[in-house]
């Protein structure tokens, strides 16, 4: 029994401090990436989390999907999905919650920070001061948790603030943003008036289900009584739940910040005023037996302040594809800003302009221009509010953080501050990091240097030649403009045969089509057009194209629409292939074509983007030459996607033991062997509501054996389903070399690999 009597002097809550090499404050999908990232490197790593779960937006107390680069595959960037630890976390939920659960992601995300040895993590615990050694420089931050009373105080020489509203930086004093530059400022032509609104506003979402008996709703009274008050309620569908209410949103005329309670109570008015509408209103069928499921009890955030770096990001650079020396990361969602009025808006929702294809986003952006000790991550990182429209989203963020914990781990190696990094030629090692744990910053490979198996001989058992993609699919009817997307030889002509069925006498256009810049997947450039009279039934054509690409890098070979013709298709599929489709997709504003207002400056373009399996088929050719992209050459090459090439070696799907030798001249001292596999980084991902049809993606190996050039098994590997996987024997191996038995994943996909890399 305890037992306190009166005690006129103050108490203390419990104090617990705390010292670690890097202090992250903030648990959304930035900080978790930071923290894991940081802590592998060995670095002592304290994560701090004001809520009881992680993933901010992307948790169950708000429920929104993570996207990022590859936008719902409604946009041109081929092949773009963040990677490094966030692939691993989104291809880990793919694998526990295909059906997209948002609970169970909660889990995904727990199960990784907890593995982690260095990471202590504080959940329920919001920080709430800074305490400074000197005006540049930060020497702890304290905390509380309120479910245990006890308060934290975190010591460190880095900190890292992902904290979304900037807790951290603006308690040590850090410059800062809220709202909207003027256009002349930085140039940016489709910088916001104030009509328009400065601020995106926060959203919160419901769910709904269905019950085997009938089931009343009485509105609350604070609930919108009037719908029409909404000027999109029509758009509002009684089976749609979640963050496809992603248009729910409000607060953008107010501060986003400490005006967030009075923002919660308006869209918890809307959220139960829109219920009280679909069950009550008449205007909808079978809702008897529909009820509430969950209601968000905290908005989501889109936007507050934004800091000060070294280098502001703005809307040339995203649009432009501006390359950076000191690139640590990619982008791609468009730039997506929302009127201020949110729902209340008799504007469209949101106006999304995206870039041609993907840009790449600096170092500077996450260095604090002010503290010396101190990075920025997430939401708040260095961008105008035109660049921040693209910047923003979770998947680029989480990309993006683990930047920061690879330069934190660098920075407590060699005793530096954040900015020593862009001296001395350590932005190369960081980007060489960070590519070898699966950044695949765009233009930089992994440094040849740094992989022992650039000295080595790779012989593959057999190689992938598409000399044909059979003619065992389905028929796809050409309602709509296709392609097929191949990798192109430079100057080398090309000749198809394809397989069509016309309702009737009618004519076929075929193109050839490329991009201006050889890394993007804009078909811009006709370089070839053929016209083809048809016969009523099946028939076979021949396109010959004589010009052919000015570079190695993809062609589109071009179905323009006719609704008389239909293409036969193929069960096959390959990496680093794919068909896409002048189709639309609303949902990221592509209505197939790009058309910008004048003097926005922003791009007009065309959209041809891949459909989601099971659909999205290739189109069944013959071609000659055969394409002869799937080489070993391109083991060592330091990419580990496609890349304007395939950058994979790809196994004739005949080759019934396909195989890879690497032996080298001499004997080698390897610690470990890595793989990069196939993850099908076209595919988006989203972790939660959407749902995916296969647990593990169709090109991803599964199945491979590792032995020394004797045939001493060194490692089997069965039921994998990562991107990237880490053979680490307990004691160094002397090799002169070793082989790679793989099984094909399945009897239509060959087994494939991005890059070995040998240490």
């Amino acid at each position: 029994m305890i037992v306190k009597t009166f005690n006129k002097e103050k108490r203390d809550c419990k104090t617990i401090e705390l010292v670690c090499d890097l202090s992250i404050t903030g648990g959304g999908t930035a900080g978790v990436c930071a923290a894991i990232t940081a802590a592998r490197k060995g670095i002592r790593v304290v994560l701090i989390q004001d809520r009881p779960v992680l993933g901010g937006n992307a948790s169950s107390e708000v429920r929104l999907w993570i996207l990022g680069a590859t936008s719902h595959m409604g946009n041109n960037n081929r092949w773009s999905r963040e990677g490094g630890v966030m692939d691993e976390i989104l291809v880990e939920n793919l694998y526990r919650n295909p059906e997209g659960n948002a609970v169970v992601f909660d889990t995904v995300l727990l199960d990784k920070v907890l593995n982690e040895e260095n990471i202590t993590l504080l959940l329920n615990t919001c920080v709430y001061d800074v305490n400074k050694s000197s005006d540049t420089k930060i020497e702890s931050i304290k905390a509380f948790n309120s479910q245990n009373s006890t308060e934290y105080v975190v010591k460190a020489p880095l900190f890292c603030d992902a904290s979304g509203d900037g807790i951290v930086a603006f308690k040590a004093g850090a410059s800062f943003r809220m709202g909207a530059e003027p256009k002349e400022e930085f140039g940016e032509l489709f910088a916001p008036d104030k009509s328009y609104g400065e601020l995106l506003g926060h959203s919160m979402y419901f769910y709904s289900k269905n019950t085997d008996k009938p089931v009343k709703f009485k509105a609350p009274d604070f609930a919108l009584k009037d719908i029409k008050q909404i000027p999109r309620y029509k758009a509002i569908g009684k089976d749609d739940k979640g963050c496809r209410f992603w248009w729910f949103e409000y607060g953008g005329r107010h501060d986003t910040i400490h005006d967030t309670e009075h923002i919660k109570y308006e869209l918890w008015k809307v959220i139960y005023g829109v219920w009280d509408y679909i069950k009550n209103s008449g205007e909808f069928k079978d809702v008897d037996n529909m009820t509430l499921e969950w209601v968000g009890t905290i908005p989501g955030k889109r936007e507050s302040r934004r800091f000060e770096g070294l280098y502001m990001m703005k809307q040339q650079d995203v649009i432009e594809q501006q390359e950076f020396d000191d690139a640590i990361a990619h982008g791609g969602w468009a730039i997506d800003l929302h009127p201020a009025d949110g729902i209340y808006s008799k504007l469209s929702a949101c106006t999304q302009w995206h870039s041609k294809g993907v840009y790449h986003i600096p170092y500077r952006s996450f260095v604090s221009k002010d503290i010396d000790n101190l990075f920025l991550a997430g939401r708040i990182i260095s961008a105008t509010h035109v660049a921040f429209g693209s910047t923003r989203v979770m998947a680029t963020t989480g990309l993006c953080a683990q930047a920061v914990g690879m330069a934190a781990a660098l920075c407590t190696e060699k005793g530096m501050k954040p900015a020593h990094i862009l001296e001395n030629g350590e932005i190369k090692n960081l980007q060489n990091q960070l590519n070898i744990v699966g950044q695949s910053i765009p233009n930089i490979p992994i440094k040849t240097s740094t992989n022992l198996i650039s000295e080595a001989n790779v012989q593959a058992s057999s190689t992938l030649e598409i000399s044909e993609i059979p003619f065992d699919g389905n028929w796809f009817p050409l309602n709509i403009s296709a392609a097929q997307l191949l990798p192109f030889e430079a100057n080398q002509s090309y000749n198809f045969k394809m397989l069509v069925k016309a309702d009737g006498a009618t004519e076929l256009k075929v193109q050839l089509r490329t991009s201006e810049k050889s890394k993007n997947y804009a078909p811009e450039v006709i370089l070839e057009s053929k016209t083809f009279k048809l016969e009523q039934g099946e028939q076979y054509i021949t396109v010959e194209f004589s010009n052919g690409t000015p570079n190695d890098q993809y062609a589109f070979v071009t179905f323009l629409s006719n609704d008389m013709v239909s293409l036969k298709t193929s069960n096959k599929r390959y990496s680093g292939v794919l068909s896409v489709f002048n189709g639309v997709n609303k949902a990221v504003s592509n209505n197939g074509k790009q058309v910008p207002p004048a003097n926005i400056g922003v791009d007009e373009f065309e959209f041809w983007t891949p459909h989601r399996r099971p659909e999205g088929q290739n189109i069944a050719m013959k071609i000659y030459p055969a394409i002869q992209s799937f080489k070993s050459d391109n083991i060592g090459n330091g990419y580990v996607r496609p890349w304007g090439e395939v950058n994979a070696w790809v196994a004739d799907l005949n080759d019934e033991n396909p195989t890879l030798k690497v032996e080298w001249d001499e004997t080698k001292t390897i610690s470990e062997i890595k793989l990069f596999l196939d993850p099908d980084y076209d595919h988006p991902m989203e972790s939660t509501l959407m749902g995916h049809p296969e647990e593990v993606v169709p090109f991803c190996v599964r199945n491979y054996t590792i032995k020394d050039l004797d045939g001493n098994v060194l490692h089997v590997e069965k039921g994998n389903y990562q991107t990237i996987n880490t053979f680490k024997p307990n004691e160094s191996l002397n090799l002169k070399g070793f082989t790679i038995e793989f099984v094909h994943p399945s009897k239509d996909v060959p087994a494939a690999i991005f890059e070995i890399l040998c240490q």
